[in-house]
């Protein structure tokens, strides 16, 4: 990378021969010999960081994005200031898939964002009832009974019948007693969802990444 700064101002300012003086001749007839040097030193870092940030931004704004797990709605598969990466682009080419953790804006406050799992697809209808969730949808229209042992070791309390409108998804936390989520605040749409968890970066004894849960249907 610092050849290839020095390269560039050669072509830009260089006279004569095809070697690095000519640059350092320039900045020092200009500057005179210590300030000259240190003009070219500083020119080259500022072209490693354009080029740098070149490559870089458009990574972190289009494609992933770091994440901090806040709280104890996704133990034990998750906890507390766990370091995640979230990949920003499959959704950008897909629709979420049941099972997938995502992060999302929070409905009620979209300055927060939450981490959960996709439980209810857009047009399905998501019954809790008697500890067990039942999705009803073309394929099951009198429904079938998710099993979510894959990563969930209780049971999911509570009464209710959601149906979901054609851009909403319906997201549980998998600590179901500790989770703020579409029990709650309803639906999320698909708009508000920022991305899935990829990879785990840290702690460094559980990094890896996450595969979709093998359901029964």
């Amino acid at each position: 990378m610092i050849r290839w700064g020095r390269l560039f101002f050669l072509t830009m300012f260089g006279r004569g021969s095809q070697h690095e003086g000519p640059v350092d001749t320039f900045w020092h007839r200009k500057f005179g010999p210590t300030i000259g040097s240190v003009v070219v030193f500083v020119l080259e870092v500022v072209q490693i960081v354009i080029i740098s940030a070149a490559i870089i931004i458009p990574i972190r704004y289009f494609l992933i994005q770091p994440f901090y797990v806040k709280g104890a709605s996704m133990e034990p598969n998750f906890y507390d200031h766990e370091y995640l990466i979230i990949d920003e682009l499959s959704y950008r080419l897909r629709e979420p898939m049941r099972g997938e953790i995502v992060v999302f804006r929070y409905p009620r406050d979209p300055s927060q964002f939450f981490i959960k799992r996709v439980i209810g697809l857009p047009g399905e209808t998501v019954e809790i009832e008697d500890g067990k969730i039942t999705v009803y949808n073309g394929e099951h229209p009198n429904g079938i009974e998710l099993d979510e042992e894959d990563y969930l070791d209780g049971r999911t309390d509570g009464k209710e019948k959601v149906t979901l409108a054609l851009n909403e998804y319906f997201v549980m936390g998998d600590n179901r007693d500790q989770s703020l989520d579409s029990r709650d605040f309803g639906p999320i749409y698909e708009d508000d969802i920022v991305g899935r968890v990829w990879v785990r970066g840290l702690p460094l004894s559980r990094v890896g990444t996450f595969d979709v849960p093998d359901y029964n249907f």
